[in-house]
């Protein structure tokens, strides 16, 4: 009944909107100035960059799971690029970006109506060209595909927390709902023009790449749901080690790679500019910082993990890398090299031992998706605040180190909203799944295996197997 149900409404969705498709995909007016190809092609592949990094999530995750839900873990990261593929065009960028109120947008770029191939609109201000104002040196579209793919990964990143007892059906919903109502809201706050929490015309906030709105969104987003759903029925005493740390180093390598589209993308141009004395690019600063950042957070892991446990490991030097990533991402366009390596080996420090606390606390976050996205977010955002200048980002503010006290409270309030409204909202959307399709596979089911019960394939021959029995 749930599947006719969508399937009608995905039908009646799409000959309502029909009407308006036309001029969705009218061309630029020949007044408009054309594109940049330079910065059209810059963010045509960051686009494609940050795309790639979805399927390195589902590898990354799929190699701490058991053989026996690897198939169901990739399919958690997969089925984000099918269904905000089509949301985010529908409705989503138009309730992140669209004129609104400052806490949503509206809804008259509905199936990106008057979204098309223009290099001017609504996004484009007497603002410096940076990450928080639509450069105007691209089309349109360019930048609503962009964005696509940040609202892509983003719910992908909470799979990480119900992984292996959730089932496919009301993860769909929820990810659906999410989407929707939680990360477009956030979106819009920090990103658009006017929204309450961004530096044009709200609190001020610096979030480069996607601190608040992605990781401390997703982070504490899967720490609920991790609460609501409860602990696997292996947890804590029957937990298996990874089952394949090939597949988390190879995930490693692809977030890593796809987040310098993520950072360097998100400053929508590649040109330089001056401010004083001093040259200013963005994107270079970014990629740079990025880089160096999962580089020092790898370090600090692998240090902690040879002093305190006698070896470093594989899966250490990956989730070490990856919380440098986090803790770069809201500062990336804002910090010079040199405070990039402070964040990283911060960030992973911290990460380091919220991983170990978690575990005291006994909540089941299978894949440490708070200890390391909420954390590490909340902690590169602090960090953002000391260590932003404005000689490296004209259009970004000083932080702490450079006078400017106030910052710290500024990104303090941005990362106390973004707790609020990521756990609310989560709660509410999972309270409402649970009441109507259910949350969790049946008991026998998650003994089995996720693979064969929800989607009717294996990943791996039987004699390879792990199943339990009860």
């Amino acid at each position: 009944m749930f599947q006719k149900i969508l399937i009608i409404g995905v039908i009646t969705l799409l000959l309502l909107i029909s009407p308006v498709m036309g001029s969705a995909w009218a061309q630029a007016p020949a007044t408009a100035p054309p594109a940049d190809t330079g910065d059209t092609a810059f963010m045509l592949i960051s686009s494609a960059l940050v795309l790639l990094m979805t399927p390195g999530l589902a590898f990354f995750y799929g190699g701490f799971v058991r053989s026996r839900n690897i198939l169901n873990t990739l399919m958690m990261s997969f089925v984000l690029m099918a269904i905000v593929g089509v949301t985010w065009v529908l409705w989503g960028y138009s309730l992140s970006f669209a004129p609104g109120l400052p806490f949503i947008g509206g809804l008259q770029w509905f199936g990106l109506n008057g979204v098309g191939l223009e290099t001017t609109g609504y996004l484009q201000g007497s603002e410096p060209a940076n990450v928080v104002s639509y450069a105007g040196t691209i089309p349109h579209q360019a930048y609503m595909i962009y964005q696509a793919m940040f609202a892509i990964i983003t719910p992908a990143l909470i799979s990480g927390a119900i992984a292996e007892r959730m089932s496919f059906r009301a993860y769909c919903l929820f990810v659906l709902l999410w989407s929707t109502f939680v990360y477009t809201p956030l979106a819009h706050m920090v990103w658009a023009k006017g929204g309450f929490l961004g530096l044009y015309g709200g609190l001020g906030a610096l979030d480069f790449a996607g601190g608040t709105v992605v990781h401390i969104s997703s982070g504490v987003s899967a720490l609920v749901a991790a609460i609501i759903l409860g602990p696997r029925k292996t947890h804590p005493d029957r937990l298996s080690p990874p089952h394949n740390v090939t597949f988390i180093l190879l995930g490693a390598g692809l977030l890593w790679f796809g987040w310098f589209g993520f950072n360097a993308g998100s400053a929508l141009s590649v040109a330089s500019s001056t401010s004083g004395n001093f040259i200013t690019n963005p994107a270079t600063t970014a990629f740079v910082a990025t880089n160096t950042s999962a580089a020092a957070g790898a370090l600090m892991w692998l240090i902690l993990e040879g002093v305190l446990r006698g070896k470093p490991t594989a899966v250490g030097a990956a989730t070490g890398a990856v919380a440098g990533l986090v803790g770069i991402t809201p500062a990336a366009g804002f910090v010079t090299p040199l405070a990039s390596i402070l964040i990283g080996f911060i960030t992973a420090f911290v990460c380091f031992y919220a991983v170990s606390f978690k575990h005291k606390l006994n909540v089941d976050d299978a894949l440490d998706t708070y200890p390391v996205h909420g954390v590490g977010g909340t902690v590169g955002a602090i960090l953002t605040a000391f260590f932003a200048t404005a000689e490296v980002n004209s259009g970004g503010k000083n932080g702490v180190l450079k006078g400017n006290f106030g910052e710290l409270g500024v990104e303090l309030a941005a990362i106390v909203i973004a707790y609020v409204i990521a756990a609310a909202g989560t709660w509410i959307i999972l309270k409402i799944i649970d009441a109507t399709v259910g949350l969790r596979v049946k008991e026998e089911a998650e003994y089995q295996g996720l693979d064969i019960n929800e989607h009717g394939e294996e990943a791996y021959n039987s004699e390879f197997s792990d199943r339990i029995v009860p």
